[in-house]
């Protein structure tokens, strides 16, 4: 049973500095040094890793959750290199023909764009080839960087989601921002 977002075969994009393509297990040590990092994982719903083990999981479940047809993540590599620093991607909604969008990218990489382009490449690639409707992003309030990537790529604050995630252990209030595709809206 298809529920519309299911590809039959994982797009790679391209932008000036970027490779968006899938992650494999090749990529578990670059995964692992993203996600051993405090600074990264301080606003994600996932511990800070300790073991290759924890990133080899993460890249099976990403790649389990795209044969299903529930999200796509692209890790984010550097074209001179091929070496992955982040990755972004989507979680699909496929009653509102919507996505989620979520992101990470290595802190020695932080405040270069590498973000914004990562980004704005992916939503084009859902609004034009995956006919999503909008894409919403959900940020905890202390995390200032995200907030200004999401604004500055057009997204609007819908407010705050009380106590709404429950993740290292306690309750977090999340601010919740949306994008809608232009071309259905005018």
């Amino acid at each position: 049973m298809s529920n519309g977002f299911l590809l039959s075969s994982f797009p790679q994009l391209e932008t000036a500095r970027l490779l968006l393509r899938e992650t494999t297990l090749q990529d578990a040590e670059a995964t692992f040094a993203v996600f051993s990092d405090p600074s990264v994982t301080q606003f994600h719903n996932l511990d800070t890793f300790t073991s290759i083990k924890e990133a080899i999981g993460v890249i099976e479940r990403r790649a389990q959750r795209f044969e299903r047809g529930d999200g796509i993540r692209w890790g984010i590599a550097r074209k001179q290199d091929n070496v992955l620093i982040g990755s972004c991607g989507f979680t699909w909604n496929p009653q509102e023909h919507s996505a989620e969008v979520g992101y990470e990218l290595a802190s020695t990489f932080w405040r270069q764009g590498i973000m914004t382009e990562a980004v704005s490449t992916i939503l084009q690639f859902g609004f034009e080839k995956m006919d999503l409707r909008f894409v919403i992003a959900q940020v905890m309030l202390e995390n200032i960087a995200s907030k200004k990537l999401l604004e500055k790529l057009g997204f609007h604050s819908q407010g705050v989601l009380k106590q709404y995630a429950f993740f290292k252990g306690q309750y977090h209030d999340l601010e919740q921002f949306v994008l809608k595709n232009k071309k259905l809206s005018e």
